[in-house]
Parts: C-alpha cells; sequence; structure tokens
C-alpha cells in the first residue's frame, strides 16, 4: 500500500504542475484544492524542496512551485523520497534487505516468488513514469479520454511468465 504521505506528494505535485505558469503557489492553496491536512502538505513540500524538486518563496507572493521540469521527475524517486523502500517484504529489498523470520529458504518461498512479481512490475510502472506522464494521465481522465482510465497488469502467457501486457 501508498503511504499517505507519498500519495498527498504525488496530489501535490501534479497540482503544481498543472500551474506551473502560475509561479509560486501557496500551501493552503494545494491544500484546499486537493484536500491534504495543510500542516502536513507543509512537511511534505519541504521534503520535495530539499530533494530538489521544488523550490520556495517567502511573503505574500510566496509558495512553492517545480524546479525542474516534471519530465525529469520519477515518479518511483519521489515516493522512495518521501516513504523509503518500495519493496512489499524485507527480503526483496535492496537497500533495507533482512531476511523474513517465517522464512524457511527464500529460493523457494511461495509468498516471495509471487511478490517479487508483484514488486517488479510495480517498479517497472512507477520507475518509468514521469510526472508529465502523470499530469497528461490526470488531464485526460478528466477530459474523458482514454488515455486517462486505469490500466490494470497481468502476465501475458500464465503466471510463470514475467512479461506483462497492459490491458483495459
Amino acid at each position: 500500500m501508498l503511504p499517505m504521505k507519498s500519495r498527498y506528494a504525488l496530489k501535490a505535485l501534479v497540482f503544481l504542475a498543472r500551474h506551473q505558469a502560475d509561479g509560486p503557489v501557496p500551501v493552503a492553496g494545494i491544500a484546499n484544492a486537493e484536500a491534504i491536512p495543510t500542516k502536513f502538505l507543509e512537511a511534505i513540500l519541504l521534503e520535495l524542496r530539499n530533494a530538489g524538486i521544488l523550490t520556495s518563496r517567502r511573503g505574500p507572493t510566496g509558495g512553492y512551485q517545480l524546479r525542474v521540469e516534471p519530465k525529469t521527475v520519477f515518479l518511483g524517486d519521489v515516493i522512495r523520497n518521501l516513504s523509503g523502500p518500495m519493496a512489499p517484504l524485507p527480503c526483496l529489498s535492496k537497500s533495507a534487505y533482512h531476511r523474513c523470520a517465517e522464512c524457511v529458504d527464500e529460493a523457494t518461498c511461495a509468498v516471495r516468488l509471487l511478490m517479487a512479481d508483484v514488486h517488479a512490475a510495480t517498479l517497472r510502472i512507477v520507475d518509468g513514469t514521469t510526472l508529465a506522464e502523470l499530469v497528461a494521465r490526470v488531464d485526460a481522465a478528466a477530459t474523458g479520454g482514454a488515455e486517462g482510465q486505469s490500466q490494470r497488469c497481468r502476465p501475458a502467457e500464465g503466471p510463470a511468465n514475467n512479461d506483462f501486457d497492459f490491458i483495459d
């Protein structure tokens, strides 16, 4: 499950990307538009600023805006920056690996084998999707375009195949 911190960050980044031409946007404006608690959003935006994704300006015309182009912001990087490793099991994490206490043999663990496929598919999506692409999907969804429809992923030829097709 995606932590609330990352969910709010993605919503705020999409909002800021869609309002780039407006200059800095006050925290309250983002919080109201996206139904995010203001104090929580302030902390999230500060982390995104410290990560170099946002810039901020103080004062009556202040607020936050993107520091970089949306096409250079990969969603996996945002999620990791705010919420840490994305592995669904500790034995699948590259940066925070540790063996599951109940596991007898990682090589034959049914849960690990299944979740490794889920994790790989998730990483392909979040590491391969930019903020610009997400904004385009949101805009398409807002206008009823097919690009905004949810895409589910399933194995192309049964559960043993690691190639995934995107289907509607």
